[in-house]
């Protein structure tokens, strides 16, 4: 079983920065690897992953809507993955998730269900 604890986000101003940060801990086997992730979900509206990358190594993925604000970045030996987030926009306001599977399939095309999930942490864009 795999656990994600969320840590970050909160509210900024339109063009501000935040840096949602999650650790993965697994019980077990622990030499697996995973496609890890960020989604969102605005009020109202449906999950959308937003960036992801394979522990493996590779090229992540980013959705065109934060490609050149969102930095995605991970810290393999201690299991932890980064979400930097520039220039932040008030449509970016949603609970942000951290997300994993074990695997890399479709992890650089954004197009993977996550099977673990974080708790969530909000962040709110105000203009």
């Amino acid at each position: 079983e795999v656990e994600l604890v969320e840590s970050g986000g909160g509210s900024v101003q339109a063009g501000g920065s935040l840096r949602l940060s999650c650790v993965r801990s697994e019980f077990g086997y622990s030499l697996l690897t995973y496609c890890m992730g960020w989604f969102r979900q605005a009020p109202g509206g449906e999950r959308e992953v937003v960036a992801s990358v394979y522990t493996g190594g590779g090229t992540p993925y980013y959705a065109a809507s934060v490609k050149g604000r969102f930095t995605i970045s991970q810290d393999t030996a201690n299991k932890a993955l980064f979400l930097q987030m520039n220039s932040l926009k008030p449509e970016d306001t949603a609970v942000y998730y951290c997300a994993a599977r074990i695997g890399s399939y479709n992890c650089d095309s954004g197009s993977w269900s996550a099977r673990y999930w974080g708790q969530g942490t909000q962040v709110t864009v105000s203009s």
